[in-house]
């Protein structure tokens, strides 16, 4: 496997988001106007397991699409170890960055360029692991199986992104238990949190898990 060694402080960050933009627009061509707009710009320099959370229609699936390549941005880069994940050829980006759907679906968007101008991937396996909205059975000791295996990827030197819309207690244990830091998506803006302390004192997420609040 390529690039297998654990990054160090000063490598390149695991993850770079610069600058991203995204516009949804509708409406005719002279009178467009814009439904929706994501912004990011974070960067996580060393293996870690990540919490992503916010409402419904936020952004989440939307920013972790950009990330993996699966969605084109209209600004910004998104680059993984060092590597412009949307300068690399399509059918090797999830040698990057994989998403791991609830749903399995991606939506599709129109090439700029064919694969064969564009470079390949420095990677034989993923660097980032994005788990979107992954079913926590309750029974067996599913959940300790999911969370073993996330401490075996950031182990590995994986960046993990753990996206989840906590209606359940143990939803916001698991993000207590597990993760080192936060994202916090709402309207399109996304907010680095550094620990679980402080996700819990931010108003906004207060009042976005209501009842659920720490």
């Amino acid at each position: 496997m390529k690039d297998a060694a654990m990054p160090s402080p000063t490598d390149t960050p695991l993850l770079q988001v610069d600058g991203l933009a995204r516009h949804y627009r509708r409406g005719l061509p002279l009178a467009r106007r814009t439904t929706f707009s994501l912004a990011a710009d974070f960067r996580i320099d060393a293996p870690a397991v990540i919490g992503v959370l916010g409402p419904n229609g936020s952004g989440k699936t939307t920013l972790f699409e950009l990330i993996t390549g699966s969605n084109r941005p209209d600004a910004g880069r998104v680059l993984v170890r060092g590597q412009d994940i949307h300068a690399v050829r399509t059918r090797e980006r999830d040698r990057l960055a994989i998403h791991y759907h609830q749903s399995y679906q991606l939506r599709r968007f129109r090439r700029r360029r064919p694969d064969w101008m564009l470079a390949p991937a420095r990677s034989d396996a993923p660097w980032v692991h994005l788990f979107d909205e992954p079913q926590f059975n309750t029974q067996d000791g599913y959940i300790g199986f999911m969370l073993d295996f996330f401490r075996r990827l950031r182990g590995e030197g994986r960046l993990v992104l753990l996206c989840l819309h906590p209606n359940e207690p143990f939803h916001v244990q698991i993000l207590r238990e597990i993760c080192e830091g936060f994202l916090f998506v709402q309207t399109g803006s996304v907010t680095r949190l550094p620990d679980f302390e402080t996700l819990a004192a931010e108003p906004r997420v207060r009042q976005y898990l209501g009842a659920l609040a720490p």
